[in-house]
């Protein structure tokens, strides 16, 4: 018990001594949860381990080998042209372990082109995406997990490349239904830059997570750090009527709160507060609901669906669809 705790408590004191600044990086969709379950939470889990294939994009050690034979298919609308498609499928091939591969593909739709004096020049199409292979190996009450990925971004004309990688590891507590999670995200290399005179970045982050559940409560909470890899995560005008936001404000702009009602086995509901969005993208006249999602899951038979909405702007929100299946069970009926 007291080495769990311990344990929690040493990750988040990284919370408080770093943050990140927007706008320094491409390839930002890699940023962008595109699952039902992570936008329900507010957009980051890094703690949750062994119930959704899809957390492997927050955390590749979030999924044990119990996941085997899972495919999961998600759809993401976010705001006017642009959304995102992606799969991912998990399989066990005995002695060379189990292995998880999948492809996410974020489009911006058609964007018009304009000339230097403003002529206009058509429409064209802009769109990245990535290519990930991966495991996970569990060591007594930890497991570790890394997701090796291949990035392209593609606008007109203009590609770039990349090669990274996800590093991360989860700790599930023995007795209590406790998980405490780590990740190393996006460390890698460009392979080739959209101009000789493009200096691309990739985004790089650490984030730290806890996921408890008291034994009486169908209740589960997660605590999510995240933008820990730099200092300042904080937007404000400081030439304008702004005032800079207090130590509290700044250290809570690195956390995420998501809250899982455990209804049934089969179905939840989700909620989520990211204090950083509700901060930036507020309007003077209210937040209108900026930082907060929500969302649900129920299971019918072999299917799960899942349904979550992100609270972005006055002017909308994302919208998250996933499907997943266990192929399992179809298998073992046609042996049958």
């Amino acid at each position: 018990m007291k080495k769990g705790i311990s344990i929690v408590c040493l990750l988040f004191i990284c919370v408080q001594t770093y943050g990140q600044v927007g706008g320094k990086h491409s390839f930002e969709f890699l940023s962008v949860p595109n699952n039902a379950r992570t936008v329900g939470l507010g957009g980051k889990n890094v703690s949750i381990y062994n119930e959704d294939l899809n957390l492997l994009a927050d955390n590749p050690a979030a999924v044990g080998d119990s996941l085997s034979g899972y495919l999961t298919f998600n759809y993401l609308a976010y705001f006017a042209d642009i959304h995102s498609a992606s799969f991912v499928y998990k399989h066990d091939f005995d002695k060379w372990g189990s292995w998880y591969v999948g492809t996410n593909h974020f489009s911006y739709g058609n964007i018009t082109s304009y000339d230097d004096t403003g002529a206009e020049l058509g429409e064209f199409n802009a769109g990245e995406t990535v290519f990930f292979i991966g495991r996970s190996h569990q060591i007594s009450y930890f497991t570790l997990g890394a997701t090796l990925k291949y990035i392209n971004s593609n606008i007109t004309a203009y590609t770039s490349n990349a090669l990274a990688m996800d590093l991360g590891g989860v700790f599930k507590h023995p007795k209590l239904n406790l998980t405490a999670g780590l990740v190393f995200k996006n460390v890698g290399v460009m392979l080739s830059d959209y101009s000789e005179t493009s200096d691309t970045k990739l985004p790089f982050d650490v984030q730290v997570g806890v996921s408890f559940k008291p034994e009486h409560m169908p209740l589960r909470f997660s605590f999510t750090g995240y933008n820990l890899a730099d200092r300042n995560s904080t937007y404000y005008d400081a030439n304008g009527s702004e005032d800079e936001p207090g130590a509290f404000d700044k250290m809570f702009r690195h956390v995420v709160v998501g809250t899982e009602v455990l209804i049934t086995k089969n179905l939840n509901i989700r909620f989520g507060y990211n204090h950083l969005i509700r901060q930036e993208l507020k309007l003077e006249d209210g937040a209108h609901g900026a930082g907060f999602s929500y969302g649900l899951m129920f299971r019918i038979k072999a299917f799960e669906f899942a349904y979550s909405r992100g609270g972005y702007h006055a002017a909308g929100g994302s919208h998250s669809f996933t499907l997943t299946t266990n192929t399992n069970l179809f298998l073992r009926k046609r042996k049958i």
